[in-house]
């Protein structure tokens, strides 16, 4: 792994590495104190973050390393029009590793493709966010002493939260879990995913009732209804408070039972469950600081690769995406870049943002495949 772009770039055995070295990180801190010295990380956060943005300082701090970066992309030269591509390569001449925030989906990918020092993704808009789910992994293998073999519900925005697609798709790879996804029908898991659970052999159940789903549970990840992904306020607010979690409806569910949040939060677990010792989601914000910590110290010795040109897209009526929030949209430089779904012949996705493309009237061409990162 060079980029760390979806959580499908940690393999099985990645994973393995990563974690055993964020333990030893988490029981002697102190052997790694110098670890990163001399390395420099850019953090560019297009859109806002506490946890994340500090998560990460933190980390390169901790390892005797330092960051420079931006939290507020009007104070830069993005303000004039500059594009991704260029501020990507501008940090990365100063830097030996970059950490990406985007609100378009697939900007990580798109940014990788220009970028000569690993790229970690840090969200794109409602797509992918492996470092959460990172942080995720690492919180129930410590507290649960393993992955496999439990029931995890996952609850509220499944449509586009970032956080829970990463996390399914990175569940999906270990034995006998089972999923309950609870969310009201406007916002269920995209198709994508469950595409990616039948395939693995999961067994997952969708369902909008959370109370009634707590006693099965050996986790519980709730997430926010996100206010920011929605065009429509009047359905947000439709659709806010659809799920609260409070001490009486903790009742139904298991003494061991973890609660896990990749905050922030809004009222979907209210404030007397923090007291309960299930509720772990602040133990989870300690575990991200660490598995990132062993994640840059793997990263920043990798070194600067030189990037080939991507290829150009050119007017040859071809696929183009027809998701509004795709980074392509909005730098129509990016070549088009497609894939083709084996089990079903004649469906292509886009690369970037996984969305269905349609063929539509000329606008630039799709080249086949992906790159290779």
């Amino acid at each position: 792994m060079r980029n760390l772009i979806s959580i499908e770039d940690v393999s099985p055995g990645g994973w393995d590495a990563l974690y055993s070295l964020c333990c030893e990180m988490i029981d002697r801190p102190g052997d790694y104190i110098d670890a990163c010295r001399g390395k420099v990380l850019a953090t560019l956060f297009y859109e806002p973050s506490t946890r994340t943005n500090f998560s990460f300082q933190s980390a390169m701090q901790r390892l005797g390393g330092s960051a420079f970066g931006f939290a507020e992309p009007n104070a830069t030269s993005v303000s004039k029009g500059e594009t991704l591509a260029d501020t990507v390569r501008i940090a990365a001449s100063y830097a030996d590793a970059v950490v990406l925030r985007s609100p378009l989906e697939g900007a990580a990918l798109a940014a990788s493709l220009y970028c000569e020092i690993p790229l970690i993704n840090a969200g794109d808009g409602g797509h992918h966010h492996p470092t959460q789910t990172l942080t995720d992994m690492t919180t129930i293998a410590r507290l649960r002493g393993g992955i496999g073999g439990m029931t995890i519900g996952i609850c509220g925005d499944l449509r586009y939260g970032r956080t829970v697609h990463s996390l399914i798709l990175a569940l999906s790879k270990f034995a006998d879990i089972t999923y309950y996804l609870i969310s009201p029908r406007e916002l269920r898991t995209p198709g994508y995913i469950l595409s990616r659970l039948r395939a693995a052999g999961a067994r997952f159940f969708e369902v909008s009732e959370l109370t009634r789903t707590l006693p099965e549970l050996d986790v519980l990840y709730m997430t926010r209804i996100q206010r920011e992904r929605f065009g429509d306020p009047a359905e947000y607010d439709r659709l806010r408070g659809t799920y609260v979690l409070d001490r009486p409806a903790l009742g139904a569910a298991r003494g061991d039972m973890l609660v896990m949040h990749p905050l922030p939060r809004l009222d979907e677990i209210a404030p007397d469950v923090d007291g309960d010792p299930r509720a772990v989601y602040f133990e989870q914000v300690r575990y991200g600081m660490y598995i990132r910590m062993a994640l840059l110290l793997t990263l920043t010795g990798l070194g600067r690769k030189p990037v080939p040109p991507p290829t150009a897209a050119g007017p040859d009526g071809g696929h183009v995406c027809p998701n509004p929030d795709c980074v392509t949209r909005a730098e129509p430089y990016i070549p088009r870049l497609r894939r083709e779904d084996a089990r079903a012949p004649g469906r292509v996705y886009c690369e970037y943002c996984d969305s269905e493309i349609t063929r539509t009237a000329p606008h630039g061409c799709c080249h086949t495949g992906s790159t290779e990162l």
